[in-house]
């Protein structure tokens, strides 16, 4: 398919058209937003959605559509599959708010936990639809095959702190995701000692369900095969800012983008530094679209930001704009 005439590239050229909304942001979701049915909605309603997932089931050679739609959940769950179609997702809800006129305004910058900062390029124009897929697969397919480490949710002590337990115990934090809420990784041991470090410093150490120590020097591996996969692919500048998580701050040129990428799944994802960033730099409101989990988390970690959830129902209609 051409580029220039992909779902993709016809999203981002309507969006080009709207009004720019300086105060305005949109982010993406990461893993662990995915639940079977997901898609289903903007699937049976929007010609602009099933675009979307045709060019994703196409890339991946099965229909992911369909295991998004109905399942199983524990095949959609595994990371090579849970990546493409969070992805396929999240871009067919937003192709499906500016088809409706659901979304009336472009924003100011794109972001994306993890995973979500490939759909923030594919939304910005920086990356084709074709090669955000082909590159999320490979990065889910290497993640998942990487099952070395373990992760914990620490939460109620602040980012000096539990830097300091990780030193400590020989972790790493991996998700800087809020102020009191930050996920550590490292070997199996290093994690069971920095939570109970945390426990012994009033906070609380939660397990997280993965196969390995993602955004941690123990996918240094994986790293450097995914390079691979990155040098493969085509960046453009992008039309709209793209806030990078190894950076916390604005990417605008191909150059900016693949350093970060390059070192994306061996380092900590800083979100709430990024949030932060955008809210010192004149935005006010910030929409998660095809999410929840981000909302959730930004109205905890910046209540003076207005956060909204932009899910299917609200992608199909144009009764709530944003």
């Amino acid at each position: 398919m051409d580029p220039a005439h992909s779902p993709a590239a016809s999203i981002s050229e309507r969006l080009l058209e709207l009004p720019v909304d300086q105060s305005l942001a949109f982010v993406f979701p990461g893993q662990g937003s995915q639940k079977a049915g997901m898609g289903g909605e903007v699937l049976a309603a929007s010609a602009a959605a099933r675009e979307v997932f045709a060019v994703a089931d196409r890339i991946i050679g099965f229909p992911l559509s369909d295991l998004c739609a109905n399942g199983p959940e524990d095949e959609l769950t595994r990371t090579e599959n849970a990546q493409p179609a969070l992805l396929a997702t999240a871009l067919a809800v937003f192709a499906a708010a500016i088809e409706s006129g659901a979304i009336t305004s472009r924003p100011a910058f794109v972001a994306g936990h993890s995973l979500g900062q490939y759909t923030a390029l594919v939304a910005a124009n920086s990356l084709s639809l074709d090669d955000g897929v082909r590159l999320v697969r490979e990065r889910g397919r290497l993640m998942g095959a990487a099952t070395v480490g373990t992760m914990a949710a620490v939460v109620g002590l602040d980012e000096a702190t539990v830097e300091a337990l990780c030193d400590e115990a020989g972790a790493e934090v991996a998700n800087y995701n809020g102020p009191t809420q930050t996920v550590v990784g490292g070997s199996h041991e290093a994690v069971g000692r920095a939570c109970a470090l945390a426990r012994e410093r009033g906070g609380r150490g939660l397990p997280v369900n993965v196969s390995g120590a993602f955004h941690t020097t123990l996918m240094e591996d994986a790293a450097s095969q995914f390079a691979v996969a990155l040098q493969a692919a085509t960046f453009q500048p992008p039309h709209i800012p793209v806030i990078g998580n190894v950076s916390a701050k604005p990417l605008t040129t191909p150059e900016q983008l693949t350093a970060d990428l390059s070192q994306h799944i061996r380092s900590p994802v800083r979100w709430y530094q990024s949030m932060d960033w955008l809210e010192a730099n004149g935005v006010r409101r910030v929409v998660e679209v095809g999410g929840k989990l981000l909302t959730a988390q930004l109205k905890r970690s910046n209540p003076n930001l207005e956060a909204v959830s932009l899910d299917e129902a609200a992608a199909l209609g144009a009764t709530s704009h944003v």
